[in-house]
């Protein structure tokens, strides 16, 4: 009963109004909150509703009232990782929804992925969002404009230089593409039919992304010493992002194989040189000692891959042309550092999970023949993993060191189907480098994954806990977050993730994978009176 003195909401009068609680979707409570700019925690609520991360307070309890509330005590709460180079493309494009959940990244803790990387990415890049938005996916994915495409829709496979007239239409696929919302031109130089291009063509082409607010991304035309070398294919890298007017990204940096192991200090001064006069260049780095390629393109001469697969198997038909590949193979199989090195990875065959050397021994043949017999017989359909797809164990400690910690390298998992970075970088670069070594402090390992990702390349909104910005959170367990994943066993999903939010709404929960898609194709706006 309420007496004269009362009013309709239960206060006596003379009281002060108590404030309503404002309704929102989700707060995260009690967690060590590391917000990705690389500054110290603090203990925090982080209150997410729509999408979108509303506050960062000390008790949300007193405005606001959660339809769901997660418990974060002991847990660190951070941004989502976004990995900088990712091919994801047997889940995200599976017709089957729970694979395209992307459980090897939510596992880890990644809401975002950079996507079309080492010049792989389609140039129809609206086409490609409105087919995500369609059916549905379950990490944020960022596209770019691959050279790969664009040069095979003009060219084909061939290994000449375009005329005026091709020069012009693989430009304008490349304009089209980032007026789509692609965030780059990315290229893959070390691969046929790209590494035939000269570095005017790619700068021509670059220009284009440039116009439009783009970055340059590429996989260098040499990590080895196969063509230019390590540092002159450095050079040109830089050389390009300099002429065409854009931030060069060096995907996947490292010293590859046993003639450049250990020049990972000069790698460093090249880019630092470029950086003090001016020039925005940054990178990306897997914490793993063995890359993850296939044989064709480790061991093939180039110009045995001018016009494709058709092309290479007539050439091994003659056997004048059979030997001088052999050959040639013989000094790159030394360059990777032996058959030894190279763990086949691909599923499904009798020599995966084995050495190319044991695989040479148990079929009684050179490790070149080997490798010819392997190739020949990789008849895949366009799409599926190389039956030649392989591990190659060929870097040095100390130069993945080194380079992991200069201040404008950034986390990138390279993940491809077969090599555990697919399943186990992240947490393999948290346990390995933060909690054994402590090459890097836990707030530093955050940044490089989420805010100075974000920032270098181009992802508005995210990679920061701030109001505003996409609720795209990681809530893991500092003691329990480790990879599963090895050489032998590359399919085994991490650990330590408790919850994670992708666009706001929960993607893991309780450490289990629900069925939400909730990722996008994101959309890079392109800079304004560039496009159409």
């Amino acid at each position: 009963m309420c007496l004269s003195a009362c009013h309709d909401n239960g206060q006596a009068a003379g009281d002060a109004p108590v404030a309503a609680l404002t309704q929102v979707d989700v707060v995260i409570r009690g967690g060590t909150v590391y917000d990705g700019s690389g500054g110290d925690p603090r203990q925090q609520d982080v209150v997410v509703s729509d999408g979108r991360i509303v506050a960062l307070t000390d008790d949300a309890s007193r405005h606001y009232r959660a339809r769901r509330l997660l418990d974060a005590k002991g847990m660190v709460v951070a941004p989502g990782f976004i990995d900088a180079h990712a091919h994801p493309k047997t889940y995200i494009t599976s017709p089957d929804a729970s694979v395209r959940r992307n459980l090897p990244w939510l596992y880890q803790g990644v809401t975002t992925l950079m996507v079309g990387v080492d010049g792989d990415g389609s140039p129809r890049v609206a086409e490609q969002r409105r087919w995500f938005d369609n059916h549905g996916v379950g990490t944020n994915l960022a596209p770019y404009v691959g050279f790969g495409p664009v040069r095979r829709a003009v060219l084909r496979e061939d290994d000449r230089h375009p005329d005026a007239d091709e020069l012009q239409a693989m430009r304008e696929l490349v304009a089209n593409g980032m007026c789509e919302g692609a965030f780059g031109f990315s290229t893959g130089l070390f691969y046929a039919p790209q590494s035939f291009a000269d570095t005017d063509e790619v700068v021509a082409l670059a220009h284009e992304a440039a116009l439009r607010g783009g970055i340059y991304d590429t996989h260098q035309r040499d990590e080895s010493s196969y063509t230019l070398g390590l540092l002159d294919s450095t050079r040109e890298a830089l050389e390009i992002g300099r002429r065409a007017g854009l931030p060069v990204h060096i995907a996947h940096l490292k010293a590859l194989g046993v003639d450049v192991q250990g020049q990972a200090g000069a790698l460093v001064r090249l880019i630092d040189d470029a950086r003090t006069q001016g020039q925005q260049v940054s990178a990306d780095q897997y914490p793993w000692l063995a890359s993850g390629t296939n044989l064709k393109s480790a061991l093939f001469p180039l110009w045995a891959q001018d016009g494709g697969r058709s092309a290479l198997l007539q050439r091994l038909r003659d056997p004048t042309l059979r030997a001088r590949i052999g050959q040639q193979m013989q000094d790159n199989l030394r360059r990777r550092g032996g058959a030894e090195s190279l763990l086949l990875t691909a599923a499904g065959h009798p020599w995966t999970g084995k050495r190319l050397s044991q695989v040479a021994g148990e079929w009684g043949i050179d490790a070149v023949d080997a490798a010819i017999r392997i190739v020949e017989g990789d008849d895949r359909p366009p799409g599926v993993r190389s039956a030649g797809s392989v591990a190659s164990f060929n870097m040095a400690e100390d130069d993945v060191r080194l380079l992991m910690r200069q201040p404008w390298v950034i986390t990138s998992s390279d993940g491809s189907d077969g090599h555990p970075r697919q399943y186990a970088t992240f947490p393999k670069k948290y346990v390995d480098y933060v909690q054994r070594d402590q090459l890097l402090g836990l707030g530093e390992f955050i940044h490089r994954s989420t805010g100075l990702s974000a920032r270098l390349l181009g992802l508005h909104k995210r990679g920061l806990l701030r109001p505003g910005y996409h609720a795209d959170i990681v809530v893991f367990d500092p003691v329990k977050y480790a990879p599963r994943a090895d050489y032998l066993h590359p399919q085994e999903l991490s650990l330590g993730v408790q919850s994670l939010l992708v666009n706001g709404r929960l993607a893991i929960d309780q450490g289990e994978a629900t069925d939400v898609l909730a990722g996008k194709l994101l959309h890079h706006v392109p800079t304004a009176g560039s496009c159409p």
